[in-house]
């Protein structure tokens, strides 16, 4: 565990960053006598999501995909 003041952590933040990237736990302190009032610690990476569709063997995107959507498709009137 590593230890900052407020200060050390403004002018380190990158650094200390890193540590907790890399599995540290790193506490920020404040005052004179150095109270914990903060913690960097190491978060798990977000999983990246596919869509369930793009997973099935062989889907396509059919052509009507990228045609115009019709005048009025989201609820509002037509423009003209």
């Amino acid at each position: 565990m590593i230890s900052a003041t407020i200060f050390e952590a403004k002018t380190n933040l990158s650094a200390l960053v890193k540590m907790a990237q890399k599995g540290e736990t790193v506490i920020i302190t404040s005052g004179r006598k150095k109270i914990p009032v903060a913690r960097l610690d190491p978060i798990q990476p977000i999983a990246k999501k596919r869509l369930g569709a793009m997973e099935t063997p062989g889907f396509v995107l059919p052509d009507s995909f990228w045609e115009p959507l019709p005048p009025g498709w989201d609820g509002e009137s037509d423009p003209e």
